[in-house]
């Protein structure tokens, strides 16, 4: 069996698979400049009011707090379109060898994303599954979290519990909290088995959209950078809206599907 047979076979079987040296030195220091770059465009955006900045959410917990001068940013959505580099990273040749044998040939992107757990002032995300949130069915996506920070317990790194990816989908609650807070309310089930995942700069955590997972706060002077993406076979189908009406969303193709750029699908 081959080294990619095998993760593939972790990966079913875990709901996780963790990946080191995906990206080197040089390309961890163009993407925080970048990141620096973001946090300066959204300052100026949201002053002028520029659509943009709505892609862009602040630190809950964080008030009118600043680090370095700069916003406190909890999350930048949809980087695609805001970011050459963070699209280009989406597509990455290390991210699709690995992706092609976890998913097959053809990909496509569902969410890219820049999730910021800010120095000092990073909140607590509580246990959820992706798939609560992404209309998809079957719910197989595989998100993965590129670190571009070292991300260790201090700083707030990810909290997985393996092989939860079998449980199928439940309800969470609410995923921002607090520094204070517990990782979830619920008292019906067993959450103490969580396994922390820390991660060097450059590694990357793949994870099953059903997995739960989470993690804790960020009271440090370093913060927990990284760059999350999710994708999905085109084999996958959107499901209807809660009003049952049909929709369509254009997807961009990382890999395969004869070399189209994107993919238009409908709602079944």
């Amino acid at each position: 069996m081959s080294e990619n047979q095998t993760c593939k076979t972790r990966f079913e079987s875990d709901g996780y698979l963790i990946v080191e040296g995906i990206l080197n030195d040089d390309e961890l220091t163009a993407c925080r400049k970048e990141i620096r770059r973001l946090h300066e465009c959204f300052a100026e955006w949201e002053a002028n009011g520029d659509p943009r900045a709505r892609s862009f959410q602040r630190e809950p917990y964080a008030k009118e707090e600043s680090n370095d001068g700069l916003p406190v940013l909890r999350k930048i959505e949809g980087t695609l379109e805001v970011s050459s580099l963070f699209k280009d990273l989406a597509a990455h040749p290390k991210l699709v060898e690995i992706l092609t044998e976890l998913i097959g040939p053809d990909i496509l992107q569902f969410r890219s994303t820049l999730m910021l757990k800010p120095a000092f002032h990073g909140s607590v995300h509580g246990f959820h599954q992706d798939s609560a949130y992404w209309p998809m069915e079957p719910p197989t996506l595989v998100t993965l979290s590129i670190a571009l920070t070292d991300s260790t317990s201090e700083n707030g790194c990810f909290r997985i519990i393996p092989e939860s990816h079998k449980w199928g989908l439940q309800e969470w609650g609410r995923i921002a909290r607090d520094q204070d807070e517990p990782l979830t309310d619920r008292k019906d089930i067993d959450t103490s088995n969580y396994q922390e995942v820390p991660l060097k700069a450059g590694s990357a955590l793949f994870f099953h959209s059903l997995l739960v997972h989470g993690s804790g706060p960020n009271t440090t002077p370093n913060p927990r950078n990284t760059a999350l993406y999710a994708y999905f076979p085109p084999s996958v189908h959107l499901k209807p809206l809660a009003e049952g009406k049909p929709y369509t969303r254009t997807f961009r193709v990382i890999n395969g599907l004869s070399g189209e750029e994107s993919l238009v699908m409908e709602s079944s």
